[in-house]
């Protein structure tokens, strides 16, 4: 494990794998080096033409928080691992990690490509919209000690569970380590603002990314996540939009590494 000083004092943990261009991976919400494997696993089929980052988001894994948050932290976060790999970096983000590297890109980061991978995007009726005060309702949960029902609500609410199939959820081995990092889904929660409130994207919130963009999502994925793939990929004027064949909302690392390696290739 490495680490980097964020401009606010925070440390952030990270893996490097292989030597070449700088490419840093994102996870969305409560996912990190200690729950996904997949990612270190993508460094590894990548690692002889590429040196891929894979690090723990603020409040998560070994790297430490520093509050109150906000957006512009974690930006300053990918600036200080992209100083480390070298730059221009490619960014891929997976799920609300996606948001994160678009907020990164046109915040002027030295960024060379963005790839994403199923942006939490709708702009339709085809599900329930996020409630208007979800970021509000999970910071009052973990004010209150409450990290159960902030799992809970981001099950239900951002996910789609039903409510049945989440109480079944928490004797599974992975719901203690999701409450350990509950504090950190409001995070998500303000990254993703108005991006699952059914409505159009915010016409100036990304306007400033001028580097290719690559919006994936697997061809097996939720109808909604295909959909809203699509959106981003027609929101961004430098963006193309691919399928992933025989894959869901996660992708097998054998499948996603060369998609990442031939994005890379068309580069200038």
């Amino acid at each position: 494990m490495s680490t980097v000083t964020s401009a606010d004092g925070t440390t952030i943990a990270f893996d490097a794998y292989g030597t070449g261009r700088p490419l840093i991976l994102i996870d969305g919400a409560t996912a990190h080096r200690a729950v996904n494997p997949l990612n270190a696993e993508i460094g590894k089929l990548l690692s002889d033409g590429f040196r891929t980052t894979v690090y723990d988001r603020r409040g998560r894994g070994e790297s430490t928080d520093t509050t109150p948050y906000a957006i512009e932290r974690e930006i300053e976060d990918l600036a200080a691992l992209i100083e480390d790999a070298g730059q221009p970096a490619i960014l891929v983000g997976e799920s609300s990690g996606c948001l994160l590297a678009l907020d990164a890109a046109a915040a002027g980061l030295p960024i060379a490509g963005l790839v994403l991978f199923e942006p939490p995007v709708v702009v339709d009726d085809s599900r329930p919209p996020l409630p208007a005060d979800y970021v509000e309702q999970l910071e009052r949960f973990i004010a209150e000690g409450r990290r159960d029902k902030a799992v809970e609500l981001f099950m239900t609410a951002a996910i789609g569970m039903p409510a049945e199939a989440v109480a079944g959820m928490k004797q599974m081995p992975h719901w203690a380590p999701t409450e350990e990092v509950a504090h950190t889904i409001s995070y998500d929660g303000r990254l993703m603002g108005t991006t699952m409130s059914g409505n159009p994207l915010p016409a100036d919130r990304w306007a400033a990314v001028k580097v290719p963009v690559l919006v994936l999502h697997g061809d097996q994925t939720w109808p909604v996540l295909a959909a809203g793939a699509a959106a981003v990929a027609a929101h961004l004027p430098t963006a193309t939009l691919k399928a992933i064949p025989g894959e869901n909302h996660s992708t097998e690392p054998g499948t996603f590494a060369p998609v990442l390696r031939a994005f890379a290739a068309d580069l200038t």
